[in-house]
């Protein structure tokens, strides 16, 4: 239920404490396979809560604090508080449940050689209870052959205004904790520890993470709405989290180049010849990752739920035969990263049926490196030089596109605002690159 008078003073905003006695059960084994220390088997399963130390964010931007009011009939950019303003409140479920995940891990490792070791992982987990946001205020939707359609209000030459569940206030920013989210994950790890001046480690990730929402606000990831497009219908969103990266690799090394005291070439020198040539070292780090999520979106709400924050996504071209992601330049994949004609801008009052996340964004690459001089002036004090080098290969690493497909289209109202030409903005194009060019840092310092 949404008040509309705001209530202030209380001590607690959960009027239902339901983290007073949280149990996290967890265990863990290891076992050494053939009792000689070159195989071994260990895993665990652990349950975790997460305490809702963070709701003080939301309560700060509630009634009577920091108050925001929504204003629509009548306003223009000329004169944006046109007409009468409605408080739009942000609330938290009283009654919300505490967070919890049940986390699950299995691991086998074995020993190649002395220095090197292969270890296959299996990592998963489940959660539930996890905060969500959307707009409760909205009015009573009903299904129209299995899709999610807002009747319109009055008659299409004279629509009246939506019933929402609360008609004295506008949209509202709500959490309460309704999501679920799974995770599972195959990792491979190659490591081998420094011998013969070489130290290296790689390590691959192929993983799948769902959930039904990621983000508690638009600040906390960008590459997804933070705002669930039905809140009564949350599984409607369900599909990959933010953070659902298939495919990471990464792999770092150091050698220690074989010239100068006690190496293989040039050992026996001394003196200045041999402060010049010893003590150097090569670093690389490298990191591949595949793209991040992100949903096709409308700038508009075609629904007439009276939700601006633009939950809302397109629907599925099915006449869409074409190639779905520009292949190509660098300049052709920036002008257009994605076909926007594999989606339509649904009829006025529907909720689109395109999935959330269900698109790719570019594939990341990036290497970096250092060189690495260590000179002993004396006994006890030596001197470091280092020069390091970011993103070496100079490699042009896209970021998100333009999400917005459609900035117009049919909205419930008159019948001239449901018959509206669906208008493109500029959906696909890409504006900023995920990492910087080419820098190179020169550094110092002396050790005693």
């Amino acid at each position: 239920m949404i008040s509309t008078n705001p209530t202030s003073g209380l001590s607690n905003a959960l009027t239902d404490n339901k983290a007073k006695i949280l149990i996290e059960p967890r265990l863990g084994f290891a076992w050494n396979v053939f009792g000689n220390g070159t195989t071994s088997v260990t895993g665990g399963v652990g349950f975790h809560h997460t305490l809702l130390d963070a709701l003080d964010y939301r309560l700060d931007q509630a009634a009577p604090y920091n108050t925001t009011y929504s204003y629509s009939t009548g306003s223009t950019v000329a004169n944006p508080v046109a007409g009468t303003g409605k408080v739009s409140p942000s609330t938290v479920d009283s009654g919300m449940a505490t967070p919890a995940l049940l986390s699950y891990t299995l691991k086998v490792e074995q020993q190649l050689a002395p220095s090197t070791t292969l270890s296959v992982a299996y990592s998963g987990s489940h959660s539930y209870h996890q905060i969500m946001n959307g707009d409760l205020n909205e009015p009573a939707f009903t299904r129209v052959n299995g899709r999610v359609f807002y009747p319109a209000s009055g008659t299409p030459t004279a629509p009246a205004a939506p019933v929402y569940a609360n008609p004295n206030v506008a949209n509202t920013t709500s959490w309460w904790a309704g999501a679920s989210g799974n995770y599972n994950a195959l990792i491979v790890d190659v490591r081998h520890d420094l011998r013969n001046g070489l130290q290296f480690r790689g390590n691959y990730t192929w993983a799948k993470n769902l959930d039904d929402g990621s983000a508690w606000n638009t600040s906390v990831s960008s590459n997804t709405p933070a705002f669930v497009s039905v809140p009564q219908l949350p599984h409607l969103d369900y599909g990959r989290a933010a953070t659902d990266l298939r495919h990471i690799a990464a792999i770092n090394a150091t050698y220690e180049l074989p010239f100068g005291d006690g190496k293989h070439f040039l050992g026996k020198t001394n003196g200045f010849t041999s402060r010049v040539i010893s003590g150097w070292s090569l670093s690389s780090i490298v990191n591949l990752l595949s793209g991040f999520p992100f949903s096709p979106q409308l700038g508009y709400n075609p629904t007439g739920s009276g939700d601006s924050r633009n939950p809302v996504r397109p629907d599925v071209n099915v006449g869409f035969t074409g190639q779905l992601y520009t292949k190509g330049t660098t300049a052709q994949r920036v002008a257009k990263y994605f076909d926007y004609t594999a989606f339509s801008a649904p009829a006025a009052g529907y909720v689109g049926n395109v999935g959330r996340d269900t698109l790719s964004g570019p594939h990341y690459a990036n290497v970096d490196a250092s060189l690495l001089k260590n000179t002993r002036i004396t006994e006890r004090v030596h001197v470091q030089f280092r020069a390091e080098f970011f993103n070496v290969l100079n490699h042009t690493n896209l970021a998100l596109p333009n999400t917005i497909v459609y900035t117009a289209g049919p909205t419930q109202g008159t019948l001239a605002s449901q018959a509206t030409t669906p208008q493109y903005g500029s959906p696909g194009v890409i504006s900023s690159t995920a990492n910087t060019s080419r820098q190179i840092q020169l550094g110092a310092k002396i050790l005693f």
